[in-house]
């Protein structure tokens, strides 16, 4: 019975360490992570553009009907 506990303590702290050293190797940004940060930017500013392009051609739009 102790053996047991004794188990899963230590599956338990070897658990927390390993989450523990997953979170710690996430805070550093890699190349891949600012290339993707970078391809969602571009993305959000493209789609902002689109979108004021698209209410330009419709005021013109509505201005050539008046």
């Amino acid at each position: 019975m102790k053996k047991s506990m004794l188990l899963r303590r230590l599956g338990l702290a070897l658990l927390i360490a390993m989450l523990g050293a997953g979170l710690a190797a996430c805070e550093e940004e890699g190349p891949a992570e600012q290339a993707g940060e970078n391809i969602d930017e571009s993305m959000e500013e493209m789609g902002e553009g689109v979108e004021e392009m698209g209410e330009e051609l419709q005021e013109a739009a509505e201005d050539a009907q008046n």
